[in-house]
Formats: structure tokens, sequence, C-alpha cells
């Protein structure tokens, strides 16, 4: 996998430094010195190459004259990331239905901003994490845990045996996210952006959220709403003990 970019790649190198296989700089980059001294620790080779290069190595994108190749993305056993995330307090955000890399790729940069939260993503219909997700995570994935999973419905009701409440994103009808106190410890679902939750998988939620809107016919894009919902449960957290 490939990331580039200013900040994730100075992210990755600071955050997972050993992941690191292959480090390419664009010929004066300011940030060249720091980059091989750090790598050197390593055995990491940086290689410095022409603008052209690096445009032909990022497929015309804008590298901002960083290139790293990396590991593929180390997924996490979802049996241990529900119990690390009941014992911790981390709220479990269940996607289903987003294939759009930069909506995904948001997700990750916010709720690693916020902090307390876990991704758990299934094998089919949704994005992973690729290297269009990172670009736009600007670092972020380094700091959660994400679980791919088979089947989402059954991994709602595992995490539902251990202690879990499940919430829902709708669109309309469900209960003001602003005015709901949130059962915790908390479990998120969040559709995708065309359908929403599938009705298969609302028959394993406790609790529907609607974001309020000032104008009826109005949505936001899914990135946004999650956001808003994910600084709500960190907002709530921090005011109430756990407890079913």
């Amino acid at each position: 996998m490939k990331i580039y970019g200013k900040n994730p790649v100075i992210e990755r190198i600071k955050a997972d430094p050993k992941s690191v296989r292959r480090v390419y700089v664009e010929i004066g980059h300011p940030d060249h010195n720091y980059i091989s001294s750090k790598m050197k620790k390593y055995g990491v080779a940086v290689i410095a190459v022409p603008s052209s290069k690096m445009l032909k190595l990022g497929r015309s994108l804008n590298t901002q004259g960083l290139l790293i190749e990396v590991e593929d993305f180390a997924y996490a056993d979802y049996d241990d990331l529900v119990d690390e995330a009941y014992a911790q307090g981390t709220t479990l955000l269940f996607i289903d239905g987003i294939t759009d890399p930069q909506n995904m790729g948001a997700i990750i940069r916010s709720i690693a901003c916020l902090g307390g939260f876990a991704l758990v993503i299934p094998t089919h219909g949704t994005v992973d994490i690729n290297d269009t997700v990172t670009r736009v995570a600007c670092g972020g994935e380094n700091h959660i845990k994400v679980s791919k999973v088979n089947n989402l419905n059954n991994a709602i009701e595992k995490a539902k045996a251990k202690g879990f409440w499940i919430a829902g994103s709708v669109v309309k009808d469900g209960e003001d996210l602003t005015r709901t106190k949130l059962p915790l410890p908390l479990g998120l679902v969040i559709g995708s952006e065309g359908k929403g939750i599938r009705e298969v998988t609302l028959k394993h939620i406790d609790v529907k959220l609607t974001i309020p809107m000032a104008k009826e016919r109005l949505s936001l894009n899914v990135a946004h709403a999650t956001a808003m919902f994910c600084y709500e449960i960190k907002k709530q957290k921090e005011h109430k003990p756990q407890g079913r």
C-alpha cells in the first residue's frame, strides 16, 4: 500500500515507522533530512527522485513531494476489539454500505481526532482501508483500530451480548440526537448515504437517532453526519457513567 501527502506520510513515520518499507522524497523537499534520519534507525531506504518521477509514482496525484510504501493495513481481531472496547469504554462504530473512500477517510479522521472510537466494517459492500482512504484520513488511521467482519449483523449481536447498546443513525423519525440521553457502552451503526441502514440491520438496533435539521429538505453528507453523531457521543460519555 502507498501513502502520499505530507501529513499522512509524516504521521505514519512518527506513529509506526516499522511498517514503512520504502520512502520516496522529491529532490529538495524540506523534510528530507528529518525523514532520512528517522528512517535510518530502521534500515529503510530513502530515495530522492525528481518531480517527474514522483508524479509517476503518485499516479499523477498531488503527493506534496512525499510517498511511502507500507505494509497493508492491519485489521484487528473483532472478538479482541469488542473485549477491549468494553473494558476501555470505547464506542464501536459499525459502517455499512459506504463505498466512497473520501467519506471513509473523513470518518476515520474525525473519530481519530475525537478519540474513544473503533471502527467495524463488513468484508463486502464497504470500501477497505486503502491508499485513498489513508490520504483523506491524514494519519488518523494510525490512531484507531479497525476490524473487518464477514457478517455485520452477527458482529452487532456479539457486541450486544457483551453489554453494548446499539444505536442507528436515521435521516428522520428517530429520537433527537441532541435531546436523547445515550445508553452506554454504545455501538453506533452508520448506513450508506443513499439508502441508509439496511432493513435487516435495523432489526438489531435498540434506538434510532436523528440529527435535527433547520430545513427539512436539506441533509448532511454521511461523513459530516457521522462526525456530529460521534461528537455528541463523546460529549455525553464524558459526563455519564457506563451501565446497562
